[in-house]
């Protein structure tokens, strides 16, 4: 039985979501690339609703592991903006954890560890991806998401 699983990258007020089948070999089946945007007005509402999307989501299509990116050390001054994304991503992290096993993937760890590139040379490779994705269009900036569950799968 070919099993489900989805990347989630978390950035600003937005999620990037990549939804693939775990084929043993060969290129993984992708089911959806989308984004899920934190509704505008009172914060703690806006996370309620993206907490309960994220779950149906993984529930509805039978989810078996999440993978989430972890926060990035910044090298700069630390904004408001940063731990905003910090406490979405906790959300989210929260919400697939209360439907499927749930693991962090920091991106220097999959630049450091991921094949002979850096995640953003592989990014930018349109041939790679025509090669380890099928079922539909990757969009350019989902790439990060989908490389975590390539990476995962190994």
């Amino acid at each position: 039985m070919t099993m489900r699983w989805v990347s989630m990258v978390v950035s600003g007020n937005k999620v990037i979501v990549v939804d693939a089948e775990m084929v043993d070999s060969g290129p993984l089946v992708l089911q959806a690339d989308v984004t899920w945007t934190l509704q505008s007005g009172d914060r703690p509402a806006a996370y309620n609703v993206l907490r309960q999307q994220c779950a149906d989501y993984l529930r509805e299509n039978k989810i078996a592991k999440a993978l989430v990116n972890e926060s990035a050390a910044s090298r700069t001054a630390v904004k408001v903006s940063h731990f905003h994304s910090a406490e979405l991503r906790g959300v989210v992290q929260a919400a697939a954890a209360s439907v499927c096993e749930v693991k962090t993937i920091a991106k220097g760890t999959l630049s450091r560890t991921f094949g002979d590139r850096k995640v953003d040379e592989y990014a930018k490779d349109e041939e790679f991806w025509d090669e380890h994705f099928d079922g539909g269009n990757l969009r350019a900036g989902s790439r990060t998401a989908a490389i975590m569950l390539l990476a995962e799968r190994v």
